[in-house]
């Protein structure tokens, strides 16, 4: 007689079942995705768009029209011609319609160009308080500070000093720095050399080093730590000369697509709720938003040595009767609570780095996705799962 079979070996998902779960990893819970994970990019919902006949001859048909669009003037009403607007409906079941960018991806300025082309009424400062172009991404990594390089920082330095040696110390914070102060230092100004190191500067140095630099926190009566804040964005050449008007400062943002795309952004994510400083949405969101205006025509600055208010570098005089829309767009900047209480928080976080001696591992030690959770596996229920398993075979 025939000897049975042995019965096969359980399928691969009957053994992850037997074993315990893993724990999450730091950031797991976070409700915002993290850098790798790019919802709907324009740059591949237009390659999807290409594969079908009708949607690429209704985006190159939309694109045609587009093109004739210019930005008005601050007296004049934005307006899109209906055809167009008939044109972009069309595209209304495609994944076009709902694609965003990323400020720190590659072909950032051909990705823009795709999102302001199905959004012709936006690229013309037709805001709504949900349309920014880039995903709503917030990046939550620990902050490493490698105790040999915190040994070289002297007690006696204001935080704006220990976070700028910080920088230096780190190669690629260095260098990028290094870039933007020999681009922005020249006997001559050359603005668009400066503002565009700026802004790689922001978009490739991680964003602990970049916004420990721009955000650190000084006390009232310490001028020059308070000075050196002033001066990170190397505003001599960084800011337009003179102090134009705020509108016409506008103006020649939306005629720049990364401009208009960085405001639509900061417009966006840093909405103020109600006074008390609340937020639309994650304070870390609004200051991605902040920090990506630096090195734009739009970009904004500390005003003073002895405290943290921010504002553009224009004013309202002779706006005429667009005084009221001038106004509310330098409070935009100057009188946001939600911006306001950001940057607050953010130092906070910052001069408390240096408040103990050991700040980033008791700040490990005390925080809650780092706890050992009560589910967590252990090493008897793992050795079980392997005693176990020869029972199937």
């Amino acid at each position: 007689m025939a000897r049975p079979r042995n019965p096969l070996p359980p399928p691969p998902v009957l053994l992850l079942l037997l074993l315990p779960p893993l724990p999450l990893l730091p950031g797991a819970g976070d409700p915002f995705p993290t850098e790798g994970r790019l919802m709907n990019n324009c740059i591949q919902a237009r390659k999807k768009c290409q594969a079908d006949p009708t949607c690429n001859a209704t985006y190159h048909d939309l694109k045609s029209c587009t093109s004739s669009l210019s930005t008005p003037s601050p007296a004049e009403e934005p307006s899109v011609s209906e055809d167009c607007l008939e044109v972009a409906q069309r595209l209304r079941n495609s994944s076009l319609r709902s694609c965003t960018c990323q400020q720190r991806m590659k072909n950032q300025t051909a990705c823009l160009d795709i999102y302001w082309t199905v959004h012709p009424a936006r690229s013309l400062g037709d805001y709504e308080l949900d349309v920014s172009p880039y995903e709503d991404t917030v990046t939550r990594k620990p902050w490493k500070m490698n105790p040999n390089k915190l040994k070289k920082l002297k007690p006696d330095w204001d935080l704006c000093l220990k976070f700028a040696m910080l920088c230096t110390l780190n190669g690629k914070c260095g260098r990028l720095r290094k870039a933007y102060g020999e681009a922005c230092s020249r006997p001559r100004c050359q603005r668009h050399t400066c503002q565009r190191q700026l802004r790689t500067f922001f978009e490739k140095a991680s964003e602990p080093h970049a916004q420990s630099l721009l955000l650190c926190p000084c006390a009232p009566s310490d001028l020059g730590c308070g000075q050196r804040r002033r001066n990170t964005i190397a505003p001599s050449c960084a800011l337009p000369p003179g102090t134009p008007n705020c509108l016409e400062l506008q103006h020649r943002c939306l005629s720049d697509v990364l401009c208009r795309s960085r405001l639509a952004d900061f417009q966006t994510y840093c909405h103020p709720v109600d006074g008390r400083g609340t937020c639309a949405t994650d304070k870390s969101r609004c200051l991605l938003a902040y920090t990506g205006l630096i090195g734009t025509a739009m970009t904004p600055n500390f005003v003073s040595n002895v405290n943290a208010s921010v504002a553009l570098s224009c004013t309202c005089r002779g706006s005429g009767n667009l005084q009221e829309e001038c106004e509310r767009l330098e409070a935009s900047f100057s009188h946001n609570s939600c911006l306001t209480e950001a940057i607050a928080a953010k130092m906070r976080l910052h001069s408390q780095l240096f408040s103990q001696a050991l700040p980033v591992k008791e700040h490990q030690k005390n925080s809650p996705a780092l706890r050992p959770q009560p589910w967590g596996p252990s090493l008897f229920s793992f050795i079980l799962a392997l005693i176990l398993l020869p029972s199937f075979w």
